[in-house]
């Protein structure tokens, strides 16, 4: 069979300050094809262009990348402040209600850093708009000099829970990561599940419980040499997994119901 798809959701920027586009990382789009194994297709993530409905449709599963805007405050009932930084409204028309869909309905997904904190907020919970203003928290945003390799270095252990998901998709009790957020969750949402800390107690892998497909999230970038990295290959290896099973379910009943 072909390639299940994989919906990549995309960021809206300015090219040159001036041309509106949408826009997704190259290396989101590596680790979807040659980790994963399954078509990456870029989603412009506007309510004018596209509907939940549509996207559940056409892709059999999500990638909620990074991105500099943050969730706005609104959608979890605090005002905006200077320290929630820059917004995506229309992103947040669409993965909201994306993530609690499939997570109705089984449907995998990934969340990445942006999109492991939409993840929580649309399952109820909330964010501290600045990690590093908080006690005892280290700067976990991105170095503001140097090469992409040295922004995406590995900076921080990650604990995950004794036995817990993480720990059995990645085969270790503690993992390295890079740390390229100012976010971070202040209360969880509901059924939403911490499976893993950085040293300063800020969450950095979570899941949704008892939903029926893959929901896993973390907060730092995996898909930064995803092919080599030996925490972000497994990672996006159970993705493509539970992708290709929902793709070979739903092909399985739409033969069925032509007989």
């Amino acid at each position: 069979m072909a390639r299940p798809v994989v919906g990549i959701i995309g960021n809206s920027y300015l090219m040159n300050d001036q041309y509106p586009t949408h826009a997704g990382g190259t290396m989101n789009s590596d680790a979807v094809s040659n980790v994963s194994d399954c078509l990456p297709l870029l989603i412009p993530a506007d309510p004018r262009y596209v509907a939940v409905e549509e996207l559940l449709e056409v892709c059999d599963g999500f990638l909620l990348t990074g991105g500099r805007p943050n969730v706005h405050p609104e959608e979890y009932g605090e005002p905006a402040t200077e320290a929630h930084g820059e917004f995506d409204r229309a992103r947040d028309a669409i993965t909201l209600p994306l993530v609690r869909a499939c997570a109705d309905r089984g449907q995998p997904f990934f969340g990445i850093c942006r999109g492991f904190q939409e993840v929580n907020v649309a399952l109820g919970g909330t964010l501290y708009p600045e990690i590093r203003d908080l006690p005892g928290r280290q700067n976990h945003r991105m170095p503001p000099d140097g090469s992409l390799e040295e922004k995406f270095a590995l900076r921080h252990v990650v604990t995950l829970t004794e036995g817990g998901v993480f720990h059995r998709v990645l085969g270790a009790a503690e993992v390295m990561t890079n740390t390229l957020h100012g976010q971070g969750i202040k209360t969880l949402g509901e059924n939403v599940v911490i499976d893993g800390h950085a040293p300063d107690g800020t969450p950095e892998a979570i899941y949704v419980k008892d939903a029926p497909g893959f929901t896993l999230s973390v907060q730092w970038h995996p898909e930064w040499d995803a092919a080599n990295d030996p925490v972000s290959r497994p990672l996006f290896q159970a993705f493509g997994r539970a992708v290709y099973a929902w793709a070979e379910r739903n092909e399985a009943a739409r033969l069925q119901r032509m007989a």
